[in-house]
C-alpha cells in the first residue's frame, strides 16, 4: 500500500552503513569499490543520515556482489555494541533486558527514524515498527530484525529466541534460513513488522551492568540526540515543491529550488548536509503519485503517464512494475476489489 504524500522519508544512521562496510571487508571484498562510495567518516558519532532508498541500494549492491539474497540475516548477526556507538554502550550497561528495551525506545532515533512501540499481549510483549511507514524492502527489514535479535542475544549472554517474528514483505520460497536464525515461527505478508518475546525475557539480567557507566553514556546519548540533523522539514519542503509542479516528470532541481526561494546550489548544499538525495526524493514522489493516480479509475493510464511526464504509457508501465511488483492494470483491479470489500 502506498503511504501518504505526507510521510517522511525513512533514514538510517551511518552506524548501519559502517556495519556493512565491515562485513564486506571481512569477506575479503573492497567495500568502497563494491558500494561505489567511501565509508562514513570514522568520527561522525553515527550522526550521518542515509535515506532508506540509499541504504537499500547499498544493501542490494552488496547482496549482488556476494551473490547472497539472505544478506540481511547474515549481516544482522554480525552486529556488536561498537557498531551502535554510544547507544550500544547504553544498552550494554543496563541492568536487564527490560531496561535496555526502555532505553532503546527513548534513543532509537540515533540509529533510525523508523520508530517502534511495545505492546503487551498476555504473557508476551511485542515490539512493532511503524505501521504507517512505507515498505522498506526485504534486505532493509531483515537486516534490522536480525540485528535486533542478535544484539539482544549478545547483551543478555543467552541464546534466547523470540516467540514470533513478522514481516510485511512477501513470503520467500524457502523459510528454513529464517527459522534457523530466529528459531521461532516467522510469518510474512503481515500488517506490521514485529517481534514477540516472552515477558519473562525482559527480566533477564545483562552480562555487564554498570550503573555508573550507564549514567555517563546516557548523558552522551541525549546530547547526540540534540545534534541529529533535522532533515524532515527540508524533505517536506522539497516534496511539497515537487507536488506543486504540474508534470512531475519534468521536474529538476532548478525548478524546485526556485519554488523554495533558493538557488540550485544552496538547495544542493542543504540536501548534502542532511544526507538527502534529490533523485531519491523525486523518485519517491513519482512513486507515491503513481500509486495514487493508478488507484483512481477516472484516470486512464495514458493520462497518468502524461501527468507524470513519461513520453509514452509503456515507459510508465515499466516504472510502475518496478515500484509495485505488478502492472498498473493489476494494481488498479486489486485496489478496486479492496474498495468493494469495505
Amino acid at each position: 500500500m502506498a503511504s501518504s504524500a505526507q510521510d517522511a522519508v525513512a533514514e538510517y544512521s551511518s552506524s548501519y552503513v559502517r556495519l556493512l562496510f565491515d562485513y564486506l571487508q571481512a569477506k575479503g571484498l573492497n567495500a568502497k569499490r563494491v558500494l561505489g562510495e567511501p565509508p562514513p567518516a570514522p568520527n561522525d558519532n553515527g550522526l550521518t543520515r542515509y535515506t532508506s532508498a540509499h541504504w537499500r541500494r547499498l544493501l542490494k549492491k552488496a547482496a549482488e556482489a556476494l551473490d547472497d539474497p539472505l544478506l540481511g540475516l547474515h549481516l544482522g548477526r554480525t552486529i556488536t555494541p561498537a557498531h551502535l556507538g554510544v547507544l550500544g554502550y547504553v544498552l550494554l550497561a543496563c541492568p536487564d533486558v527490560g531496561g535496555a528495551l526502555s532505553r532503546w525506545l527513548q534513543l532509537e532515533a540515533l540509529v533510525s527514524s523508523v520508530s517502534s512501540a511495545v505492546r503487551r499481549e498476555g504473557d508476551s510483549v511485542r515490539v512493532v515498527w511503524s505501521k504507517g511507514a512505507k515498505r522498506l524492502g526485504s534486505l532493509v527489514d531483515e537486516t534490522a530484525l536480525a540485528a535486533y535479535v542478535q544484539f539482544a542475544r549478545n547483551i543478555s549472554g543467552r541464546d534466547e529466541s523470540p516467540q514470533e517474528v513478522c514481516f510485511r514483505n512477501p513470503r520467500p520460497a524457502d523459510l528454513r534460513p529464517y527459522r534457523q536464525f530466529f528459531r521461532c515461527p516467522v510469518r510474512f505478508d503481515q500488517p506490521t513488522t514485529s517481534i514477540r518475546f516472552a515477558s519473562k525475557f525482559l527480566e533477564r539480567p545483562l552480562r555487564q551492568p554498570d550503573a555508573t557507566l550507564l549514567g555517563i553514556v546516557e548523558r552522551q546519548a541525549q546530547m547526540l540526540l540534540g545534534e541529529l540533523p533535522r532533515s524532515g522539514d527540508l524533505e517536506r519542503s522539497v516534496r511539497e515543491a515537487l507536488m506543486q509542479i504540474s508534470r512531475v516528470g519534468e521536474m529538476n532541481i532548478r525548478d524546485v529550488a526556485a519554488r523554495m526561494g533558493l538557488s540550485p546550489r544552496s538547495l544542493q548544499r542543504r540536501l548534502a548536509e542532511a544526507r538527502c538525495s534529490f533523485r531519491d526524493l523525486r523518485e519517491d514522489t513519482l512513486r507515491r503519485l503513481a500509486f495514487e493516480y493508478v488507484a483512481d479509475p477516472r484516470l486512464t493510464f495514458a493520462e497518468i503517464a502524461w501527468l507524470l511526464g513519461y513520453s509514452e504509457p509503456s515507459a510508465f508501465s515499466r516504472s510502475f512494475q518496478r515500484w509495485a511488483g505488478q502492472s498498473p492494470r493489476d494494481f488498479r483491479q486489486a485496489a478496486t476489489e479492496r474498495m468493494l470489500r469495505k
